[in-house]
């Protein structure tokens, strides 16, 4: 993996661990189509309250969601995605990809050098 973009491992393994539930799966889904209130997020998940609150604070403790206020009212929280832990992700489930894939083709050119 590039020195230069790799996340320390700390920061992968508290992505993949807030990414483990369900439903922290399906807000970053919801996230990805822009900011919502944390309201809007409860009410589409059928979520209470709480329930929402502790998920979200997984996913800002994981770095994969930022919090923010609209001016108009500092009771509202806002969330939206933030990019760096899927980019940093992605690139590691890249890096799995071509060792597997390297493996594998060293695997296939024994068994047909034996054959």
């Amino acid at each position: 993996m590039n020195a230069a973009v790799q996340a320390p491992p700390e920061a992968l393994d508290r992505t993949l661990a807030a990414l483990a539930d369900p439903h922290r799966r399906r807000v970053v889904d919801l996230l990805s189509r822009g900011p919502r209130a944390a309201g809007d997020l409860a009410r589409e998940l059928d979520l209470t309250p709480p329930a929402m609150s502790r998920h979200l604070r997984t996913l800002r403790q994981s770095g994969l969601v930022e919090e923010s206020h609209p001016t108009f009212d500092a009771r509202v929280r806002i969330y939206a995605l933030r990019p760096e832990p899927m980019v940093h992700l992605l690139r590691w489930l890249e890096d799995a990809e071509r060792l597997w894939s390297e493996q594998l083709i060293a695997f296939k050119a024994h068994l047909e050098k034996d054959a």
